[in-house]
């Protein structure tokens, strides 16, 4: 009886021992999501690699589309038209014509395309970081705006991160798709620091679209018309830094600005951007522009 019990006792170790083990897996680990960082560093990133383009090339070159329309969407005729832009980028000095019908061309003229002042924005390379004017100025011959830093940077000795945001304040970050959208508040300073809202790519922070105020500046009949827009600008990709290539602006109707009408807008295009290694020096001295109208550009 003994040796039957001690047979069956081995049988069924032998069967234990020969049975398949189930193979044990723990929990699989969850995705690590790609933490944002706070709300100012994420600006302070944005703006440094916008800024990493800069300076732009020297010279700049483009048609310029505006389109207007004033109450319930009508075409403003006065105010719509198109110019070629020969811009000098490192203090915008500009020389533009007007475009007719077929190849009739205006005379020559000289501009200093900039946001809030009173005359069309651009260039395609400005830097849409800079702040608006203390005062708008009133003769781009006489304004000349503080040229950006050139040449090659000094050797690096060491290396400090300080970080501090004195202009904006991030009210809110939000990931849309491929873009990462970011809502600011001027902490000073609103009619100067007029970024409202920031569209990056979400791996390179590249800017993508830009909300802004601006002012639109009209003359009429001898009376002087300033409007409070909102300014959506768009950027593409060119010349390895990003560009802007359109504008559509729409009035803020605030309490205390004048009434443009209802659903009135403005637009610009720019065009036929190219990046020319030089142009003459006279088309950036207005005082030549006489002397030269038999070899104008066109």
């Amino acid at each position: 009886m003994k040796s039957a019990l001690a047979a069956a006792f081995l049988l069924l170790v032998i069967g234990l021992a020969a049975a398949p083990t189930a193979a044990v897996t723990g929990p699989a680990p969850a995705a690590t999501p790609i933490a944002l960082p706070s709300p100012e560093q994420l600006l302070y990133k944005i703006r440094r690699q916008f800024r990493s383009h800069r300076p732009p090339p020297p010279y700049v070159t483009y048609t310029l589309v505006r389109k207007q329309t004033l109450d319930d969407g009508y075409p403003d005729l006065l105010n719509s038209y198109t110019y070629h832009m020969w811009c000098r980028t490192y203090d915008r000095a500009a020389l533009g014509r007007r475009v007719y019908r077929g190849s009739s061309r205006g005379t020559l003229e000289f501009f200093r395309p900039s946001f809030n002042e009173p005359w069309d924005p651009g260039p395609p390379t400005a830097d849409l970081f800079e702040p608006a004017p203390v005062h708008p100025h009133t003769n781009p011959r006489t304004f000349i705006p503080t040229p950006e830093p050139t040449g090659s940077l000094p050797p690096v000795i060491a290396v400090v991160s300080a970080l501090g945001e004195f202009d904006y304040r991030v009210t809110r970050v939000a990931e849309e798709g491929d873009l990462i959208h970011v809502s600011l508040m001027p902490r000073r300073d609103p009619d100067r620091n007029r970024l409202r809202e920031l569209y990056v790519d979400r791996k390179t922070l590249e800017l993508k679209r830009v909300v802004a105020t601006d002012k639109l500046y009209e003359d009429d009949n001898g009376s002087h018309h300033v409007y409070p827009m909102l300014f959506t600008v768009t950027l593409s990709w060119m010349n390895n830094m990003p560009i802007v290539t359109q504008i559509h602006g729409e009035p803020t109707y605030q309490s205390d600005s004048e009434y443009l009408g209802r659903d009135a807008t403005v637009d610009y295009d720019f065009n036929d951007i190219t990046f020319p290694a030089s142009l003459p020096d006279w088309y950036f001295d207005p005082r030549s522009y006489a002397s030269h109208t038999s070899d104008a550009p066109s």
